[in-house]
């Protein structure tokens, strides 16, 4: 006898399991990156919490792409972020700054709770995905950042031109300024979507390829300067157009690919002649009993 065939049923719920299962496994390596701080490697702790940007970034493109995004796994991804990308980061915060100065560890609190009160905004305000931009700066990006910064501390480059910095009081001060960068509404560009059939999508594809690259070649170099920049750009970017009075052109919770669909649309004329027509005769049908009792009268 043949084996039988997984049914379509069986297939369904492996996919729908799909993209939980990457949540799951940025979970991993957030709780990872707090045991890996805990016993003072610092750098695998960077590094684990990038792991779970990356998975952050695949589970909802792997629910975009099945279709099996819910609200189970947004709110999964929410309460997941928050681990990975708040309480990671802050507690390698907390053990490489503050740990030594009494009463510091407040900042650390500040920036999980900015992380906190975020996501529960995002998934109000975005239902859980972001459409043309990110209101506000994204926990991942804020947190990779932020654990990216010991790597790069301990690079030839750092250490001969800026090791001599007060760290302790510029940490305390951008912890800060993040924190308000997440509960802001200041428009950050979400991740570039990849594809072979526009213009626009090879060229973010050769983008994040070189991306790659470089992050798997200089990751020490390369992933918090390209943290710091995300973040500098849209601030800045925000001043500029506040300074000039403009705003993000169109709706930014309106989705690109709805616009994109709503341009596609076929445009039809509609004739309501004979629409009109109908209507009168019902009327006239219904005033022909009216008339009788007035002839009658």
């Amino acid at each position: 006898m043949r084996p039988r065939a997984p049914s379509r049923q069986t297939l369904q719920r492996g996919v729908v399991i799909l993209p939980s299962a990457f949540t799951l496994g940025n979970l991993f390596f957030g709780v990872y990156a707090i045991v890996s701080a805990s016993r003072g490697d610092f750098i695998w702790a960077a590094w684990f919490v990038v792991f779970a940007g990356t998975l952050d970034v695949l589970d909802g493109s792997v629910a975009r792409f099945t279709r099996t995004g819910s609200r189970f796994g947004a709110e999964l991804d929410s309460l997941v972020d928050a681990i990975s990308f708040g309480v990671a980061p802050g507690f390698i915060l907390y053990r490489v700054f503050f740990e030594s100065t009494q009463g510091y560890w407040i900042l650390s609190f500040v920036y999980i709770m900015a992380v906190v009160v975020r996501l529960a905004r995002f998934n109000i305000e975005q239902g859980g995905e972001a459409k043309r931009y990110f209101h506000g700066l994204p926990s991942p990006a804020a947190g990779m950042t932020l654990a990216c910064f010991y790597p790069f501390s301990q690079t030839p480059f750092f250490q001969q031109n800026f090791a001599d910095l007060r760290w302790l009081d510029i940490m305390a001060v951008a912890v800060v300024l993040i924190g308000v960068l997440l509960v802001s509404h200041v428009p950050y560009a979400r991740f570039p979507k990849i594809g072979l059939r526009t213009t626009r999508g090879v060229v973010n594809t050769v983008l994040v390829l070189a991306g790659v690259f470089a992050a798997l070649t200089v990751p020490r170099y390369f992933l918090f300067s390209l943290g710091a920049l995300y973040i500098t750009w849209g601030l800045l970017k925000s001043v500029i157009l506040g300074l000039l009075d403009r705003l993000p052109g169109g709706d930014p919770l309106l989705d690109e690919d709805e616009e994109e669909d709503s341009a596609l649309t076929e445009v039809r004329t509609l004739d309501y002649t004979e629409l009109k027509a109908e209507q009168r005769m019902d009327q006239d049908v219904a005033r022909k009993p009216d008339d009788m009792v007035e002839d009658r009268a």
